[in-house]
C-alpha cells in the first residue's frame, strides 16, 4: 500500500500520544517499586479491567482467530472460549485472595505459601522461567504477527518488516513503559483499546460489504459447504458436529476430541498467560494494583465480560468474509490482512495501521512491565541485592525492561511462526493447573507439588514432540498430546505431594491468617487459629461462577445470532443473559453484605 501524508500523520499522532502518556506518568511511577509495578495499589476496577482486555488483544489475535474460523468455522474459537471457565473462577474464587495477600508479584507467592530452600528455588526459577523465557516467547510470537502485518501494509520484505518491529516499535514501547511504569501502561491501554475496537469494527463492516452483505455472505458459505460435499461442516455453527467421528477431517470441522479437551480439560489443567487457573501473571498484577478487594474482583469480572462477550465478533465476521473472498489460502491467517489491504478505503489506512500498532504495543507494554517485575522483585532483589533503596530498584526495573526488549527481539527472529509459539506455551503448561487451583484451598499442597508439576510437564512435552506417537490433523494431535501430558503430570505431582512433608505449621498459619481461605481444606490449620473468623463462602462463590459463565456465554452467542441470525434466538439469549446478570448481582451483593456484617 502507498501511504499518504494523512496516513503518516495518523501514525505519528498515535505514537505521540503514547509517548506523552509515558512522560506524564514518569514522576508518579518513579516514587517506589510499588508505584512502578502496581501503581501504588490505587487503581479503579474499570481501568485495571480494560487494561487486561487491551493486553490480550494483540496484533496476532485477529490473525489467529481468522485462521481458526477459516479452517474450523466459528466453533474453532473454543480453543480460547473455554478459558472463560478459568477466568470466571479467578473472579469469584481467587481475586479477593490475591488482593488480601498484599504481594507485588504472583511469583512471590511461593515464599508466602511455602518455606525453606524449595520455596526460594521455586520463586527464583519461576522468575526467570516466566519473566524471561516464557515472556520472551510470547513477545516473540506477537512480534512475528506484527511483522507480517507491517510487510503487507508497507509492501516491504519480511526481513525489513522484522527490522521495523525489532529496531523501532519494540524499543519505542520499551521507552514509554520504562518511563511510565504500570500507570503509563494502564492509561495507554485504555486509549489503545478504544482505538483498536473502533478499527476492527470498521474492518468487519467493510469485509462483510465486500462479500455482498450479510445475507449474501451466509448464502455463499452455504454454497461452499454444498460444493465441498459430506466432508464439510457448517462454518457458522457455534459447536462442533457431535454426530461425526472424533477425528474426522473436513472443511470447517472442529474435531470433537479437540472440543472435549478444550471444554473439559484445558481451562483448569493448562497454564496460559492471561488465563492461568487460579489467576496469576499480569491478571494478578492488575488485581494487586486495585484499590481494594471489591475493585480487584470487579476488574477481573469486567475483563471476562469484555474479553469473551464483546470483543470476538468483529474478528469472526471478518474471518467469514475472508473465507468467501479468498478461498483456498495456503496460510489462512493472512486472510485478515488481505481484507484490510484490498477492501478498507485508502483514506483509513493510516488509522488501521495505528490500530494494529496499538494492539501490538499494548501487549508488548504489559509483557515488558510484568516480566521486569519478576526479574527485579523476585530475582534481583531477592537473591542479588536486598539492601538497595527504591530509587535503585526503579532504575534496575527500567534496565530490566531494556533487557527484555533485546531478548524478545532475538526470539522473534528465531521463531518459525505464530502457531508454534502459543502451542508450545500451552503444551508446556499442561497438567500444572490443578496445583495452582488447590494451593489456595488445600493445606497439604507444598513447594514440591509445584516443582514436580512444572518439571514433569516440560519433560513429557519434550518427549512427545521428539517421539511423535500420535497421528491426525494438527488439532487432533494437539488434543492427544495435551491429554497425555495432563494425565501424567497430574498423577506425578499428586504422588510427590503425598510422598513429601507438608509445609511447617508456622508458615501455614501465617498464610491462613493473612489470606483467610475457605476453611474446608484448611481444617487442621484453622484449628490452630481459632481467633480467625472462618470463611465459608465457597458455595456462594461457585454459584456466582456458574451464573457468570452462563451470563457471558449467553451474551456471546446472543450477539452472534443477532449478527448472523436468527435474530429472535439472539434476542432470547441476550434476555436470559440479562436475567443471569441480575441473579449474579444479587448473589454478589448478599456475599458482600455477609462479609460486612461479620
Amino acid at each position: 500500500m502507498n501511504f499518504t501524508l494523512l496516513d503518516w500523520s495518523a501514525i505519528v499522532l498515535y505514537l505521540g500520544i503514547t509517548l506523552a502518556l509515558g512522560l506524564y506518568f514518569r514522576s508518579r511511577s518513579g516514587k517506589s517499586v510499588d508505584d512502578y509495578f502496581v501503581s501504588g495499589r490505587n487503581v479503579s476496577w474499570w481501568l485495571a479491567g480494560t487494561s487486561m482486555v487491551a493486553t490480550t488483544f494483540a496484533a496476532d489475535t485477529p490473525l489467529v482467530v481468522t485462521g481458526l474460523v477459516y479452517t474450523q468455522g466459528i466453533a474453532g474459537n473454543w480453543l480460547w472460549w473455554a478459558f472463560l471457565l478459568s477466568g470466571m473462577m479467578t473472579v469469584f474464587l481467587f481475586a479477593r485472595l490475591w488482593r488480601r495477600s498484599g504481594l507485588l508479584t504472583d511469583v512471590q507467592f511461593a515464599e508466602m505459601r511455602y518455606s525453606g530452600k524449595p520455596a526460594a528455588f521455586l520463586r527464583g526459577f519461576r522468575a526467570i522461567y516466566l519473566g524471561l523465557l516464557m515472556n520472551c516467547l510470547i513477545l516473540g510470537w506477537v512480534t512475528k504477527a506484527m511483522t507480517s502485518i507491517v510487510a503487507v501494509t508497507l509492501g516491504v520484505s519480511d526481513r525489513n518488516a522484522l527490522a521495523i518491529c525489532v529496531l523501532f516499535l519494540i524499543p519505542f514501547t520499551g521507552l514509554y513503559v520504562a518511563l511510565g511504569g504500570l500507570w503509563g501502561v494502564l492509561w495507554t491501554d485504555l486509549f489503545q483499546f478504544a482505538l483498536k475496537m473502533a478499527i476492527v469494527i470498521g474492518v468487519a463492516w467493510y469485509a462483510v460489504a465486500a462479500a455482498g452483505g450479510m445475507s449474501t455472505l451466509l448464502a455463499r458459505l452455504a454454497e461452499m459447504r454444498a460444493a465441498a460435499g459430506s466432508g464439510a461442516g457448517d462454518a457458522t455453527a457455534f459447536f462442533p458436529d457431535f454426530s461425526r467421528p472424533f477425528s474426522q477431517e473436513g472443511l470447517w470441522l472442529l474435531p470433537v476430541i479437540t472440543f472435549v479437551v478444550n471444554i473439559g480439560l484445558q481451562w483448569w489443567a493448562f497454564w496460559y498467560p492471561g488465563a492461568e487457573p487460579g489467576g496469576g501473571g499480569y491478571i494478578a498484577q492488575r488485581i494487586f494494583s486495585a484499590k481494594d478487594e471489591k475493585n480487584g474482583l470487579l476488574a477481573v469480572l469486567w475483563f471476562n465480560v469484555a474479553h469473551y462477550a464483546l470483543r470476538p465478533w468483529p474478528w469472526i465476521l471478518t474471518a467469514l468474509a475472508a473465507a468467501v473472498l479468498y478461498p483456498h489460502l495456503e496460510h489462512p491467517e493472512t486472510g485478515y490482512m488481505l481484507v484490510v489491504s484490498q477492501h478498507v478505503p485508502p483514506a483509513l489506512r493510516g488509522i488501521v495501521i495505528a490500530g494494529f500498532m496499538a494492539a501490538f504495543m499494548s501487549t508488548i507494554a504489559t509483557q515488558l512491565n510484568w516480566g521486569a517485575s519478576y526479574l527485579v522483585s523476585d530475582f534481583y532483589r531477592r537473591f542479588i541485592n536486598r539492601d538497595g533503596d527504591d530509587k535503585h530498584y526503579v532504575l534496575i526495573s527500567r534496565l530490566a525492561t531494556v533487557l527484555l526488549v533485546i531478548a524478545s527481539a532475538g526470539i522473534s527472529v528465531l521463531l518459525s511462526d505464530i502457531r508454534s509459539g502459543w502451542q508450545v506455551v500451552l503444551e508446556v503448561g499442561a497438567g500444572t493447573g490443578g496445583v495452582y487451583l488447590l494451593r489456595w484451598y488445600w493445606w497439604r499442597i507444598n513447594a514440591w507439588s509445584e516443582i514436580s508439576a512444572m518439571a514433569t510437564a516440560l519433560v513429557v512435552t519434550i518427549g512427545l514432540r521428539w517421539a511423535e506417537p500420535f497421528s491426525g490433523t494438527n488439532p487432533v494431535v494437539f488434543a492427544k498430546t495435551a491429554l497425555t501430558t495432563t494425565l501424567i503430570t497430574s498423577l506425578l505431582w499428586l504422588v510427590v505431594t503425598y510422598m513429601t512433608n507438608a509445609e511447617p505449621a508456622a508458615v501455614l498459619l501465617k498464610f491462613y491468617r493473612s489470606v483467610r481461605p475457605q476453611i474446608t481444606g484448611w481444617q487442621p490449620v484453622a484449628s490452630l487459629a481459632p481467633e480467625v473468623p472462618p470463611t465459608r463462602d465457597l458455595g456462594s462463590n461457585l454459584l456466582s461462577w456458574v451464573l457468570g459463565c452462563l451470563m457471558v456465554y449467553l451474551a456471546l452467542f446472543g450477539l452472534g445470532h443477532v449478527l448472523i441470525g436468527p435474530l429472535w434466538e439472539g434476542v432470547g439469549l441476550l434476555a436470559i443473559s440479562a436475567i443471569c446478570a441480575g441473579a449474579l448481582y444479587s448473589n454478589i451483593s448478599r456475599s458482600w453484605g455477609a462479609e460486612a456484617s461479620s
